[in-house]
């Protein structure tokens, strides 16, 4: 009894610690850019000082003259409260208090007149640089540099330290949803999917400058992606001549066996062998920016080790284990040009090419409920390519006031899925070969035009953006003895989408109010062709003109103190591979299929943030609300007489999230600082009922499912000196909801070292994930007619060392 109340006492402390905690980044003053226009009765006045100052003491921090048109501009101002003096000989001097607050880049001031009388403009708000939580409260923005603990890894495994971030089977969740819409440089691209998220954990992390999440998008993005965005931006040189950075890591994985396999397979993977080496080159000159960028990670990796217990109603039990020993080879390239051919307009030209290539040597036995038999013995080689070409142009005009730009861009992206699956049924008394060859190819172009107007209290944005996204993909079968694939399933299908979207964006700030309206139109036009003689699915499509409108508010209560309100309407449109009507036989007996009649899943978010600046940091807490209709989910069912799996998208009815998150930033030393992050929600689905279709139709009917769920995270930083830095990081993950089941908990302990050397321009690091091994995936999944347990082994523990140079 004292050991129950002791472990009560525990848990109710790690929810309290949860509902708490968060984590940061430092703050950096954001420079910001003031203009206007000075006049009298006459006209434009040339040749005026105008000089701002502090309001505090009257320190003068800049100063400049008006043009000849009247005009001027006041470059980098960080936040506080000022005046703005503007004289001339033979004008009375004109002086106008100022506060420069939080929103904009660039500011227009509007027109003073110089006269007898002094004219007061009204006060004016202007950014200041974020923190790890920008002032607005919408976005965090992390460098990658700055997570050590994974250099030399890829991007997904730098992400799963950020706040509110976790990866649950190598997807991202913002909040305990994977609905997370993932931007390379603001654009969407095949290298991470359209309106899904893949290809992150081989994206090198050595590529990345910065990585942003956006968990409450204006209307100026694009509607789909209910848990937010994240933005992964690429490095780019701005300094004059010749610079780059030259980096290389290498590492080992799955340093000890942590679970045996199961009898008559072949070894697991261990000590895999992690190798990354870069190179970025810039060429800045005048009016001419030219930049080259090379990546390639090269891994090994025991990907899976998952052992499932699976019993059925009528009593049977299987038990089985999924090994898959994977090796990875990464390329990506980036390179660019931008040309400012005069002040007013730059055009800029850039090509990303990815190659991904991917072999899976996997073993599945599956043995009765004591292991006294085996029942079947699967092995199979997955051979799979993919490689993304994309082609940017853009132009920008900027307007003669500072911040009055025009931007256009057009994007090609094409995408080739090209995977060779071979597998051997081994049954008792016979061996079935068989495989099948997948070829997909995705074509999508994207046009963007936005407008940005600078005013005297905010500013103005609009736009217009078209895409139309075609994907033919062709799947064959070819079936062996007593093949246990569906061979009639396979054939062509034809995914095309058009998509025209207008949107407005409204943004007014004083010195205590922010406000942001926005409203973005969005019709899209779906079709969807299959093959006229698939057994279950025909062709199929939809269509719809909605509006998705954002609100911001924000109210500053003082210097230190401020509150902002979000509210906004998205969608989660299903993937091309939500929708494809091919079985993917990942698995002998739990087989995967799209679902061509699964319709878009919308959201109505609602947010409360408060944030704080403290000595040396800063606290930001939110409570956040999200209502879905026709939430997207897989569906496990059975049929009779058989003991494979199939797992389905449906659209499932209605679900909710409410949870809140904490951030909390303190440098308590020179020498140390920490970063606490904790988010705790609560996860429902209600009740629902649909009818699956494949492979016969199939009535099902949820219950209503409902958890609690959160994670915790610290992040500590020890600086022994001004070259020598030692980062711990700890993350613990509650129990969390999966479609008709749970994940058990998860906690992980990483740490890195990294020295300065070469008087500033070399680094060398060590790092190794998941010290302690803790780290397993539980999984406990209850359906109609069956049930199953599994723990998932795989490769958790890595050890990297790695130097970087900047020349």
């Amino acid at each position: 009894m004292k050991k129950e109340k002791i472990s009560l006492s525990l848990k109710y402390i790690l929810l309290l610690v949860i509902f708490l905690i968060s984590i940061t980044c430092f703050a950096q003053d954001k420079k910001v850019t003031l203009s206007g226009t000075v006049i009298d009765a006459q006209g434009p006045v040339p040749f005026v000082n105008v000089i701002i100052a502090t309001e505090k003491d009257n320190k003068v921090i800049a100063g400049t003259i008006t043009t000849e048109t009247g005009t001027y501009t006041l470059k980098d101002i960080p936040t506080g409260k000022y005046t703005i003096e503007i004289s001339g000989l033979g004008y009375a001097k004109s002086v106008i208090p100022l506060y420069v607050g939080s929103l904009s880049d660039y500011q227009d001031l509007g027109e003073t007149i110089l006269g007898e009388e002094t004219t007061t403009l009204n006060e004016v708000v202007i950014n200041k640089q974020q923190d790890a939580v920008s002032d607005k409260m919408d976005k965090k923005v992390f460098s990658v540099s700055d997570n050590f603990t994974q250099a030399g890894g890829s991007v997904l495994q730098a992400m799963q330290n950020l706040p509110g971030v976790t990866v649950n089977n190598g997807k991202l969740e913002l909040r305990g949803n994977n609905k997370v819409m993932v931007l390379v440089d603001g654009k969407q691209t095949a290298l991470t999917g359209f309106n899904t998220q893949y290809g992150l954990d081989n994206i090198p992390a050595s590529a990345i400058d910065k990585i942003e999440i956006i968990e409450n998008p204006s209307a100026k993005y694009d509607a789909n992606g209910n848990a937010g965005i994240i933005n992964i931006v690429y490095k780019k040189e701005k300094s004059e001549g010749l610079t780059g950075k030259a980096g290389l890591a290498g590492g080992y994985g799955a340093l000890w066996e942590r679970k045996a396999n199961l009898p008559h397979m072949s070894p697991q993977y261990n000590f895999t062998p992690k190798i990354n080496p870069s190179l970025s080159l810039n060429y800045r000159k005048n009016k001419v920016n030219f930049y080259v960028q090379g990546d390639y990670l090269y891994t090994e990796a025991l990907n899976k080790n998952e052992f499932i217990t699976r019993t059925y109603d009528d009593g049977t039990i299987i038990n089985q284990q999924t090994k898959r020993n994977r090796d990875t080879r990464f390329s990506t390239f980036k390179s660019g040009l931008d040309w400012e051919y005069n002040p007013n307009n730059t055009l800029s030209l850039s090509v990303i090419y990815g190659r991904e290539k991917i072999l899976d040597h996997g073993e599945e036995p599956f043995f009765n409920g004591d292991y006294s038999e085996r029942l079947r013995f699967w092995k199979f080689l997955e051979d799979e390519v993919k490689t993304t070409v994309m082609g940017s142009a853009s132009y920008q005009h900027r307007f003669s006031q500072p911040g009055h730009v025009l931007n256009a861009g057009l994007n090609y992206t094409f995408h080739r899925e090209d995977e060779k699956y071979n597998f051997n049924n081994i049954m008792p008394d016979y061996t079935g070969t068989d495989a099948f060859k997948l070829l997909s190819d995705e074509n999508v172009v994207d046009l963007n035009i936005d407008y940005i107007k600078p005013l005297k209290q905010g500013r103005l944005e609009t736009g217009f953006k078209f895409r139309n996204r075609v994907i033919p993909t062709d799947m064959q079968f070819y079936p062996g003895t007593n093949s246990v694939i569906d061979a009639n399933a396979g054939g062509k299908a034809d995914y095309e989408e058009t998509i025209p979207a207008v949107y407005g964006n409204y943004v007014y700030e004083s010195d205590k109010i922010e406000a942001e309206a926005g409203l973005r139109m969005e019709y899209l036009d779906l079709e969807y062709e299959v093959n006229p003689n698939h057994p279950v699915y025909k062709s199929d499509g939809y269509h719809y003109f909605q509006p998705f409108p954002s609100l911001r508010f924000g109210y500053k209560i003082n210097n230190n103190h401020k509150l902002s309100l979000f509210y906004n309407r998205r969608v989660d449109r299903p993937n091309e591979v939500d929708i494809r009507i091919f079985p993917k036989y990942d698995d002998a007996e739990i087989i995967k299929v799209g679902n061509p009649g699964l319709r878009p899943q919308y959201t109505n978010s609602v947010e409360l943030g408060y944030k704080t600046h403290i000595n040396g940091g800063y606290f930001f807490a939110s409570l956040y609300s999200k209502f879905i209709n026709g939430t997207i989910t897989r569906i496990a069912t059975t049929v009779p007489d058989n003991t494979i799996i199939y797992n389905v998208f449906e659209n499932a009815g209605k679900s909710r999230a409410i949870g809140t998150q904490l951030i909390f930033s303190k440098k308590v030393s020179s020498w140390y600082s920490f970063n606490l992050n904790g988010n705790l929600y609560q996860n429902t689905i209600d009740p629902f009922t649909t009818n699956i279709l494949y492979p016969v139709p199939t009535a099902y009917t949820s219950t209503k499912q409902q958890i609690t769920s959160g994670n915790a995270k610290w992040n500590s930083n020890l600086k022994f000196n001004n070259n020598l830095t030692v980062q711990v990081n700890m993350v613990y993950l509650a129990p969390d909801i999966v479609p008709q089941g749970r994940t058990g908990s998860r906690f992980s302990v990483d740490a890195g070292i990294k020295k300065t050397i070469q008087k500033g321009k070399g680094e060398i690091y060590a790092n190794a994930t998941d010290l302690f091994g803790t780290l397993v995936i539980r999984q406990k999944v209850q359906a109609n007619g069956f049930n199953y347990t599994s723990n998932n082994y795989y490769e958790t523990q890595v050890i990297r060392v790695g130097y970087n140079y900047k020349f």
